[in-house]
């Protein structure tokens, strides 16, 4: 069976219209814009996840980055803010940008920690490992711009014998040396019958105060004096116990690194986000059901308000003859978990539609001390975007 094209011309024009037609960017309504954003909550399922190839293009359409779009839409929110706590969203990124900042915050921002630890005498009932570890674990402070100041301690390899060695610019020395006697009135106190051993003894506990910074070098020039100085972010930390006749003789070198190497240069106690809930109530919830609605959700989620004269009299509203009833409406969505549990109760099926923000991420940042909380995210900020020039560096050294 043979088949001819009766104007040839005629079927290429069609096919270029075809084309040009299927390239144009087609038109979206903003109520499908807004329902794209949106992440679906449902009793047992979550849906409208992101499952195109690229998040946030569609076949079709025009999604080209803009540099002018992107600092019209994007947006940053302060919620909390304490030197070691804060909250704070951003707003119009992509998970991926989102979930890089939250990794850089936990295992890539560079802190100070003891590393190495040289027991000269210990002779409390502590073991020199566990000692060491629990000393490891102390998160330090200091100057912060003297912090930014040292460089990374190069440990020696088979390739590097030597390393960088012990200097100045890449070591902080600390000195711990205590040792435990009886108290002055030791004698009059245990007559009395006295069992507190921080009354009869000297240095029964030993605490990360007791810690001992060491300048040396260069140091002095950014570490020197008591709100400068190299010490421990909380002072109480126990660090041992002992009685009369035993002592602790110690001297620790502080290093820069990373949380990948080690939890304990991790800068922040926690890092963590979560998406805006969103909470539509698409048909009325009145008088009784609209209070147990509201103790469905944490307290200021869900308001109780009073129907209006107009929403009462406004057709297809669904208050028709309700004036003056309670129902429920939406206050809060920020202090919502997402519980889901309203959508167990037969009542409101059909009600109530619960969803996430799918561009909108709320951070929770919670520093152990070396640096202020709101530092850390513009650090994270500061390694992105040297990673992203490492990477353009590599292209451009691939393309040569």
């Amino acid at each position: 069976m043979k088949f001819e094209i009766s104007n040839p011309n005629h079927y290429a024009q069609n096919k270029e219209q075809q084309k040009i037609t299927s390239m144009a960017p087609a038109r979206v309504s903003q109520a499908e814009l807004e329902c794209r954003k949106i992440v679906g909550v449902n009793a047992e399922t979550v849906t409208n996840v992101t499952s195109t190839d690229i998040p946030g293009h569609y076949p079709g359409e025009d999604h080209e980055w803009d540099l002018e779009e992107f600092k019209n839409t994007f947006k940053v929110q302060f919620h909390k803010y304490q030197p070691l706590d804060s909250s704070f969203s951003l707003i119009g990124i992509d998970a991926s940008i989102a979930n890089a900042f939250r990794r850089i915050l936990i295992a890539e921002i560079p802190t100070l920690a003891i590393e190495y630890v040289f027991v000269h005498n210990n002779t409390s009932i502590v073991q020199d490992e566990v000692l060491s570890h629990r000393l490891g674990l102390v998160p330090l402070t200091g100057n912060p711009a003297g912090i930014r100041w040292l460089r990374q301690y190069q440990k020696p390899t088979e390739e590097d014998p030597d390393g960088s060695g012990v200097q100045d610019v890449n070591t902080i020395v600390m000195k711990l040396k205590v040792e435990c006697t009886k108290a002055d009135n030791y004698d009059e106190l245990n007559k009395k019958g006295e069992d507190n051993p921080r009354l009869l003894y000297k240095h029964a506990h030993v605490y990360a105060k007791d810690l001992e910074f060491v300048v040396s070098g260069r140091q002095d020039t950014f570490f020197s004096g008591e709100a400068n100085a190299i010490k421990s972010v909380h002072p109480d930390i126990l660090l041992a116990k002992m009685r009369p006749g035993q002592c602790i003789d110690m001297e620790m070198h502080c290093i820069k690194g990373i949380g990948a190497d080690h939890a304990k240069f991790s800068p922040v106690a926690t890092a963590s986000y979560r998406l805006l809930p969103t909470i539509s109530i698409t048909k009325p919830i009145l008088g009784a059901d609209a209070k147990k609605f509201a103790r469905c959700f944490p307290k200021g989620v869900i308001g109780l308000e009073e129907v209006s004269l107009e929403e009462a009299n406004r057709r297809g509203s669904g208050y028709e003859g309700h004036e003056g009833e309670k129902k429920a409406v939406v206050k809060n969505t920020f202090k919502d978990t997402v519980s889901r549990e309203c959508l167990r109760h037969p009542e409101f099926e059909g009600k109530v539609r619960l969803g996430r923000m799918r561009d909108h991420f709320i951070f929770m940042v919670e520093s152990t001390g070396q640096y202020q909380s709101h530092e850390l995210f513009l650090e994270s900020v500061s390694i992105l975007k040297e990673k992203c020039a490492n990477m353009k560096r590599g292209l451009a050294n691939i393309m040569r």
